[in-house]
């Protein structure tokens, strides 16, 4: 579980989270890049499509600014039952992702991660704050602080024209 900050959290660097092998992973470490966060699940009938494009997109613009940070959740249908070894083994063997995947976590609920409840906070979806379905995007500028928040609908390939205006490229 994500631990939270002293201080109110400020940006999205401001938290310190679990990466898959249960390590902290301070979040600052992304100061001054553009992420694309996304909660994943494996057993999803959205997975193909994301994962593809996700990767498209991190191997186009990783170079340029862009990481894309994925935390498993399995609170939709069930659909990310595995440990955090066999959900990073699926992704990386299966779809040769590159991105950091962390911690299994809640987003919705009592238990919602520190770090799910500063995101949602900005951006308010559809049905409230609550995320509606795995893949829910938010996009962070380079300042830490939410720009954007697309539906589990929404193929990351159709927010590139968002990604390249935070990055500042054409």
């Amino acid at each position: 579980m994500a631990s939270q900050p002293t201080e109110i959290p400020k940006t999205f660097y401001d938290f310190t989270v679990k990466d898959a092998k249960g390590n902290d992973a301070d979040l600052s470490v992304y100061k001054g890049k553009v992420l694309l966060v996304i909660n994943v699940a494996s057993k999803c009938g959205l997975t193909n499509s994301n994962y593809t494009e996700l990767n498209e997109l991190y191997q186009k613009y990783k170079d340029q600014g862009l990481e894309i940070l994925a935390f498993p959740c399995n609170q939709f249908g069930a659909q990310e039952p595995g440990s955090n070894e066999e959900i990073e083994d699926f992704v990386c063997t299966r779809f040769k992702s590159e991105f950091p995947i962390f911690d299994k976590i809640e987003v919705n609920g009592d238990n919602t991660a520190p770090v799910y409840k500063f995101l949602k906070a900005g951006k308010w979806g559809f049905f409230g704050d609550d995320i509606q379905w795995n893949f829910t995007k938010f996009l962070v500028d380079k300042d830490g602080k939410v720009s954007d928040r697309y539906y589990p609908t929404t193929p990351p390939l159709s927010i590139e024209r968002d990604i390249k205006k935070l990055l500042g490229v054409s």
